[in-house]
């Protein structure tokens, strides 16, 4: 029996079509790259917490200015033979807004990444994902790395390149780029993070020994 740390470990890929991958169900995951179906990276409760705070606090800011956010299951067409689900992204207001259905060719203003802990899955968000990000057009790329605890913003430069924009690890984040007006508090952000259990097994919020 192979364990989940080793189907965490090893990609399961499969050759298929881009009209494939479109019409795989929800709950059947996996990104595609190079025509290949790899796996995703392992999400946990830490992963999911940052995921729902940058939803919430991008959501609050943007859909009533007119923009749209969207979650992780979003299928983008990065290019002819990859698509990515990026963790979260948006879209401002005026921008070319994605269809109701299928797969997204239209890159949107901001892609967001939440660091996995495993060496491939962060060479995934950090590497592969930030060339396929730029050659797409996304505007901005947001990198939060939650074991380093810190928030990277990158902004598409005319050559098609990342260039740094902003970074942080704490604090109140304002004059965010691309979204002026926006504050991001970051300690808000850990606090929620801390509201998790312990590192492993059962644990409930407000229970002294679960901590």
């Amino acid at each position: 029996m192979i364990s989940d740390s080793a189907r965490t470990e090893t990609a399961v890929e499969r050759k298929v079509t881009f009209a494939h991958w479109i019409s795989l169900p929800e709950d059947e995951p996996g990104e595609l790259v190079d025509g290949r179906i790899v796996e995703e990276e392992a999400s946990d409760a830490i992963h999911e917490v940052i995921v729902a705070w940058v939803v919430r606090v991008l959501g609050a800011w943007l859909i009533p200015q007119g923009g749209l956010v969207l979650g992780s299951e979003a299928k983008y067409a990065v290019s002819a033979v990859s698509g990515r689900k990026p963790d979260a992204s948006a879209y401002m207001p005026g921008s070319r807004k994605p269809p109701r259905r299928g797969t997204i060719s239209a890159p949107p203003d901001i892609m967001v990444e939440v660091v996995s802990p495993t060496p491939r899955d962060a060479r995934r968000d950090r590497v592969d994902k930030l060339h396929e990000y730029a050659s797409f057009g996304v505007r901005w790329y947001w990198i939060i790395d939650p074991q380093e605890r810190t928030l990277e913003i990158l902004e598409l430069g005319t050559d098609r390149r990342y260039v740094h924009a902003r970074s942080a690890a704490d604090g109140i984040v304002d004059g965010v780029p691309g979204l002026e007006g926006l504050t991001l508090d970051l300690d808000a952000l850990w606090s929620e993070v801390e509201r998790l259990g312990p590192e492993s097994g059962e644990g409930a919020l407000g229970d002294p020994e679960a901590q």
